[in-house]
């Protein structure tokens, strides 16, 4: 290991909330909404069903998708009586998956399974939350997030730090304590000739805490600081 590695191994500053990354997450019907999909009471392979479809979709339709067949009957305006709606990651062959549930007290149905970065990326994409966009590296049940520039140089300690990252990294904390999990590395050089940010920074947060809109936004807005 040359002396470049060993003084960002020693002194890459890492702030972890740890425990098992959040799975599930309960969300309202309008986040289905935000995600580009209406609930929908049909029939599912020729059987009575509640399911999530596409926008666009309306009574009559008929369609198929992942093999399975599909006839739209109502596109619904609320949750049916004493139901919540759930979701959650699942890895399947190392490709995470958004399954979503509508639960009651006696029962849970499956009504949606997607790739979830599909989703993910139309959801980023259509609430314009570009700086996720540009460091969303990978998505298991956590997401990698990666921001670099400039050369890189022995890190800062966190008492040398300017206003900037010492911003970014209070914010960053603030949100894992509200998803739960959270492992966020900054290593900062300093600033160039130029007078920009050099730095490499490297936050896992829960994949399915990305497709609550609140969340999001609060991750999108922290990233911003190193734009």
């Amino acid at each position: 290991m040359n002396e470049l590695r060993e003084a960002m191994l020693l002194n890459t500053l890492v702030f972890e909330t740890l425990g098992q990354p959040e799975k599930e997450r309960q969300f309202k019907l309008k986040a289905l909404k935000k995600w580009g999909f209406d609930l929908v009471f049909g029939k599912k392979n020729g059987e009575e069903a509640y399911f999530m479809a596409q926008e666009g979709k309306k009574s009559g339709d008929t369609y198929e998708s992942e093999g399975e067949s599909y006839e739209v009957k109502e596109i619904l305006a609320e949750l049916p009586k004493n139901t919540k709606i759930f979701a959650h990651i699942e890895m399947i062959e190392g490709r995470a998956y958004l399954c979503v549930d509508l639960r009651d007290e006696e029962k849970t149905s499956e009504i949606l399974r997607l790739p979830a970065g599909e989703i993910l990326l139309a959801f980023l994409h259509k609430h314009k939350f570009t700086h996720i966009i540009n460091a969303l590296r990978n998505i298991g049940s956590a997401a990698s997030l990666v921001k670099h520039h400039g050369e890189e140089g022995k890190p800062m300690p966190f008492d040398e730090l300017p206003p900037v990252p010492r911003r970014f990294l209070r914010e960053a904390k603030k949100i894992e304590k509200e998803m739960g999990f959270g492992r966020v590395a900054l290593a900062y050089f300093g600033e160039n000739k130029d007078g920009k940010a050099r730095f490499w920074m490297e936050w896992m947060v829960p994949t399915i805490a990305l497709f609550d809109e609140h969340i999001a936004q609060k991750i999108d807005k922290a990233l911003a600081e190193f734009a």
